[in-house]
This record gives structure tokens, C-alpha cells and sequence, in this order.
């Protein structure tokens, strides 16, 4: 399988160089040659197959023969050996909850797995160090630097906006050393963005850095993200419903997972890009115009993103046919006002403690309208204890730290300052 730049203005490259380069040398995102549906054999027996053997179905054609069957069957296995289930909230509604594995949030699929694959090409190639170059506006860098901790012969450097990732967010990027090391940037996670994809432009840099970027960008971070849309249908086949999904949407990779997901044959009715105030897509869906802003501080700080990098790849799956693709994608926004009245009314109605995010995912369900021949799921992306200092007020109610949180809320922050592109390229060439 060979992988194009959306940009195409540079050679099409091999799953293995997409990983390693992660951004196209002309800055486009690189994007799957071709889509092959699955068979309908596949669906039909779903529910006789386990996680692992159905991720493995999915993933095969992109990675093709650049990883030996036994190796990718063992880097899924690492990947995924925690659980995904589907939690029903009211009537026809439900929740995929995405927040089991090690940090608590649905990005540690993609970290994961991307970190297997870039570890298993460096040890094959002998190659030089490779430093992954990240940007987070929330969970990415917790899901990062726990994905590569220990990975020989890969540093990973973690760009976050100081003051708008919450306190947990921060610890789980900041305590953990060893090959890691975060970078508190006085700025928006949009200035953070812009910093890492200037590095990737940067010949002085790019002739002395081995970089890549584990940012949904990456291939390998965005694509397994698919996993989970084919683990619900696993649990919610024999409902025999139409399934809509609600995704809230920050950098849009995993919405656009879910598409993808879709393209290889997955029955989805409707998909639902659920926003904040952060409200780029929404517009476009209303107006045709695609128009970056400036990103808003919200509640729901992992959807503070004013120039969704992965809409570019949603596009390029409907051909930019801009009706096609409101066949099948709806978008709204919500304010923080509205999410934090869900999330109190989920609480005391359903029993149910959600995440700003998870909120804004309901929000979009209820927006949509899910009627009793339709099975609406939200995406719960990360667990609501990584919020704490919003989710405790409203519920008025402490939430019991998980043992994965324990491991890090106490240890001591390690940060390095900055505030220009300048500062960052003079620590990467120091460092």
C-alpha cells in the first residue's frame, strides 16, 4: 500500500516512510492509495471474531507486507488489550467508552500502536535516533509519551499550551522522563501545531533531526482509530438498528477514522461531528466556506482547535462532493453552558458521569434526533477523572481516582518554557 500527499506535490511513499516521515515534505497529509471494502462475510460474523482478529482484518491492507503478519498480529495485541464496551445511557442511546487503557483516553490506541510500528522499523533498519515531534491539546501527550516511554532509539518531545490542558492532562505528559520530555508552550495548542509543523519544514532542523510526528496527522496514529466503530458494531449487530454515530471533534482524526471505517463496508447510518464554540466545521457545513479562526479556551479543552488538520482527509474520502458529504456527515456546536447542563442532567436522570467531551458527543445525538429504529452512540474519549476541576462541581460529587491517575497526580511536573519557534528549533538542535 502506498500513500499520497493530499497536497500532491510529493512522491507517493510506503506505509513504513509515511510513519517515519509523518508529514509530506510539500506539508500535506499523506492519504491511502486505495480503500478495499471488507468482505460481507466479515460483517456478517463479526461477533464470532475477537478484538484483536478484527483489528487485524482492518489494518492489514494499509501496512500491506511492511510488517510480517506475526509481528502485527503481536503490536495489535499490545495495542488493544483493554476494554471498549458499549454503555447504554437512556432508550436508543448509549455510550462507547474509550478511556480503559493506560492514560484514560481514546488516543492510546493510536499512540500505541504507532509506537510498535515505529519501534519495530528502527530496530529492522538500524536506523538513526528518530525524535517524535507532538503538539497536545489535551490527551495526545499523555497517550504519546506513555505509548513511547522506553522505546529504544525514539525521543519524543510534547508541545502543550500552558494553563489549557487540565491538571491531569498535564501530569501524565510532564512526570514521566526517561525519553520524554515536555515543552510548556505560552500559547494556544493552535501555536503549538503551527511550531511542530514549522520543525517538519525546516531544513537547518531536518538535516540534523531524524523527526516525525505522532500527531493524528501520522498514519499510523490516525488509521487504528478505526478499530473501535468495528468493536461497537461487534456489540450492537444483533439490535439490528441503524447506527449513528456522535463524535466530538477536535483535529477531526477520529471522526474521519470513522469514515474510513464506513469506506471498508462498516453499516453506519449517519456520522455526527460534535463540536464547541470551536465551530469551523459546523460553518462549513452550513456556508461551503472552510474558515480558520483562532481557537477558544472551553471546557472541552481537546476540542480547542480553530484548523482541524484531518478535515483536509474527510474531504479527500467524498472527493470534496460537498453534498456526499452531508449525506452522511452532520456537524453542530455547543456552548460550555450547554455541555455543563448535560452533563449534570446525565448524572442525576441516567446515572451516568460524563466528560465535557462525552457531553458534547450527547449533545450532537440529541441535536441529530435518534428515533426507535436508530441506535445513537456517543464517544466517551476520555475518563471523566482527567477533568476533575469541571466535572466535580456540577455533579457536587468527588470522583474516585483510578489507579492509572495515582500513578502520576502526585509526582513533580518537568516542563521546559517557550514561547516562539525559535526557542523550540534552538532546544531540538541542542538536545
Amino acid at each position: 500500500m502506498n500513500f499520497y500527499s493530499l497536497n500532491k506535490k510529493a512522491p507517493d511513499v510506503s506505509f513504513k516512510d509515511a510513519v517515519i516521515k509523518g508529514l509530506a515534505p510539500d506539508r500535506g497529509l499523506y492519504f491511502p492509495k486505495s480503500i478495499k471494502p471488507l468482505t460481507k462475510g466479515f460483517f456478517k460474523n463479526i461477533e464470532y471474531f475477537s478484538n484483536e482478529e478484527i483489528a487485524y482484518e482492518v489494518i492489514k491492507q494499509f501496512v500491506a507486507d511492511e510488517i510480517p503478519e506475526r509481528i502485527l498480529k503481536e503490536i495489535i495485541k499490545e495495542t488493544i488489550n483493554f476494554d471498549f464496551p458499549v454503555v447504554a445511557v437512556e432508550d436508543n442511546i448509549a455510550t462507547l467508552e474509550l478511556f480503559h487503557g493506560p492514560t484514560m483516553a481514546f488516543k492510546d490506541v493510536g499512540a500505541r500502536f504507532m509506537a510498535r510500528c515505529l519501534g519495530y522499523f528502527n530496530q529492522i533498519n538500524n536506523t538513526a535516533k528518530v525524535t517524535v515531534l507532538v503538539a497536545t491539546s489535551g490527551d495526545t501527550g499523555g497517550a504519546v509519551a506513555s505509548g513511547f516511554l522506553g522505546v529504544e532509539g525514539v525521543d519524543v518531545v510534547i508541545l502543550y499550551p500552558s494553563g489549557k490542558v487540565s491538571e491531569v492532562q498535564e501530569k501524565q505528559l510532564t512526570t514521566l522522563g526517561k525519553n520524554i520530555t515536555a515543552i510548556e508552550v505560552n500559547g494556544t495548542f493552535d501555536d503549538c501545531q503551527t511550531m511542530v509543523k514549522n520543525a517538519f519544514l525546516d531544513t537547518d532542523l531536518l538535516g540534523s533531526k531524524n523527526l516525525t510526528s505522532a500527531n493524528s496527522i501520522n498514519v499510523a496514529r490516525w488509521l487504528p482509530q478505526m478499530f473501535y466503530f468495528f468493536f461497537a458494531y461487534k456489540q450492537l449487530k444483533n439490535k439490528h438498528k441503524q447506527i449513528v454515530f456522535s463524535v466530538p471533534s477536535g483535529n477531526f482524526g477520529n471522526i474521519c477514522a470513522g469514515l474510513m471505517a464506513q469506506q471498508l463496508g462498516l453499516p453506519v447510518k449517519q456520522f455526527i461531528a460534535s463540536t464547541n464554540i470551536n465551530d469551523i466545521v459546523p460553518n462549513y457545513m452550513n456556508t461551503g466556506v472552510y474558515q480558520p479562526k483562532p481557537s477558544k479556551q472551553t471546557i472541552s479543552n481537546a476540542m480547542d482547535v480553530g484548523d482541524p488538520s484531518n478535515f483536509v482527509r474527510i474531504l479527500e474520502i467524498f472527493k470534496n462532493n460537498s453534498s456526499k458529504l452531508k449525506d452522511t456527515l452532520s456537524s453542530y456546536s455547543f456552548t460550555d453552558n450547554e455541555t455543563k447542563e448535560v452533563m449534570k442532567f446525565l448524572y442525576e436522570k441516567c446515572n451516568y458521569i460524563t466528560d465535557p467531551h462525552g457531553a458534547v458527543g450527547y449533545l450532537g445525538l440529541k441535536k441529530y434526533g435518534i428515533d426507535k429504529e436508530t441506535q445513537g452512540i456517543f464517544l466517551e474519549t476520555a475518563h471523566p477523572v482527567k477533568f476533575l476541576d469541571v466535572v466535580s462541581p456540577i455533579i457536587t460529587k468527588q470522583i474516585e481516582l483510578p489507579k492509572q491517575i495515582l500513578k502520576v497526580i502526585h509526582k513533580e511536573k518537568r516542563a521546559i518554557n517557550i514561547s516562539t519557534y525559535e526557542e523550540l528549533k534552538a532546544y531540538l538542535l541542542k538536545s
